[in-house]
């Protein structure tokens, strides 16, 4: 695992909570590849409303709720290793939008920035 601090790129994979792969959750077979290609670290968020290219509105308000929410994974690491982890994605996603953001990261241990 890589520890990170400084520039960075920020990869953001926005799916659906119930798009699968082999019969797993998308969302968790992405995690796990970012884990076993050693990337700093992976986050998925779990979106309250959106739409994606078929305009239909999924969301969790009590009258119309939706069993397939918008899906964030969060990946975060040094560029290169993120552009490497990439091809990954092409086998993976099929419907669903990549996101590459440059950020900087500051990492805190023990309650103090690194």
């Amino acid at each position: 695992m890589t520890r990170l601090t400084g520039r960075a790129l920020r990869l953001t994979v926005l799916v659906g909570e119930n798009d699968t792969w082999h019969h797993r959750p998308l969302y968790s077979e992405i995690v796990h590849r970012a884990h076993a290609a050693g990337l700093a670290g992976a986050s998925v968020f779990r979106g309250v409303e959106g739409f994606g290219a078929s305009s239909l509105i999924h969301t969790t308000r009590l009258l119309s709720l939706s069993e397939d929410l918008p899906v964030a994974v969060v990946v975060v690491d040094a560029e290169e290793r993120v552009r490497a982890f990439l091809p990954l994605l092409d086998e993976l996603v099929t419907d669903g939008l990549v996101v590459l953001d440059d950020c900087e990261v500051v990492r805190y241990e023990g309650g103090r920035p690194s």
